[in-house]
């Protein structure tokens, strides 16, 4: 009776952060504020900027950048507070933030399996690329991701309203990530792992299938140029997505997809740190170093001039 009661009192939780030496903390807080900021100025730029761009491709990139901002704003705020000593967050804060980030996080996801599909039609359907990525077809392909993943947040969000926490509310982590709550859980979590493990294969292998399929046809498209110099500028336009992936899929995977027994609170914080708040902070580089149109546009934007000689 006495953990019956208990489990209906718990209204907040705290989260452990990272640091109890208020030096470090404070030193973080700059470090993570600092991210933050680049975090925001990369992806609005790289939103302003895709928006006078008409291919397809910028379209995604101006979703994922969107998506770059909410996942990275669902985190670093509350993170930021933790540093000061605000660790209590309400039981509603909770399970809104645990919602939010497995929205934008398997959005991510999504999206990045679409621009792989993007690049596919450009490079191996070129001539009939107008007509399979229609404006249509892009609005449907962002829009599918949207409903998809919105089911996958909310079908693992009500479920977990279901469980119970009785006997302490420290959560050993800086958010409220789905796997820090079963383990805080005082009831049984099996259906949920299970649950919370299919949907999420569901949207990963789906998507890195879509990701394999198009890689595949666009290496065997590449291989088949003649030229070198056409292989080097036609896998160029490839490079900037495949790095965005590698490190995205990499670190997500690894943080929700290995077994609880393998859990380590410090590998969970920097494998959380990375996907959620670095990798926000970094796409917006990648794809502005990776890109030529990108990189003009940008250049376009801020007024930049090169240098003209004036001797005559």
């Amino acid at each position: 009776m006495e953990t019956e009661n208990q489990s209906t009192t718990i209204t907040s939780f705290v989260l452990w952060g990272f640091s109890h030496n208020l030096p470090v903390n404070l030193f973080l807080f700059f470090v993570f504020l600092f991210i933050y900021v680049l975090t925001l100025l990369g992806n609005i730029v790289i939103m302003v900027v895709t928006s006078h761009l008409s291919s397809p491709m910028y379209f995604f990139l101006a979703h994922l950048a969107f998506l770059d901002i909410c996942l990275s704003s669902v985190t670093v705020p509350k993170l930021l507070e933790i540093l000061t000593k605000r660790q209590t967050i309400s039981y509603s804060a909770c399970l809104g933030q645990m919602f939010f980030i497995l929205l934008t996080g398997s959005n991510e996801v999504c999206i990045l399996a679409v621009m792989a599909f993007d690049r596919f039609a450009a490079i191996c359907k070129p001539l009939h690329y107008v007509q399979i990525m229609k404006k249509a077809c892009c609005r449907w392909l962002v829009g599918g991701a949207w409903t998809i993943c919105f089911s996958y947040a909310f079908i693992n969000t009500f479920f977990a309203l279901k469980l119970s926490f009785c006997r302490v509310n420290f959560i050993k982590h800086f958010s409220c990530e789905l796997p820090s709550l079963f383990a805080l859980s005082c009831t049984d979590t099996l259906s949920n792992w299970i649950l919370f493990f299919i949907t999420g294969s569901v949207i990963v292998i789906c998507s890195f299938s879509f990701i394999l399929f198009s890689y595949v046809h666009i290496i065997s498209t590449i291989l088949k140029l003649n030229s070198a110099e056409a292989k080097r500028k036609t896998f160029s336009t490839c490079t900037a997505h495949l790095i965005v992936m590698v490190l995205y899929y990499s670190t997500g995977c690894f943080r929700y997809m290995r077994p609880s027994s393998a859990s380590s609170i410090i590998v969970d914080e920097l494998i959380s740190i990375q996907y959620s708040i670095s990798t926000p902070m970094l796409n917006p580089l990648i794809y502005s170093l990776k890109n030529r149109e990108v990189k003009e546009a940008i250049k376009k934007l801020m007024g930049y001039k090169p240098l003209i000689s004036h001797t005559v």
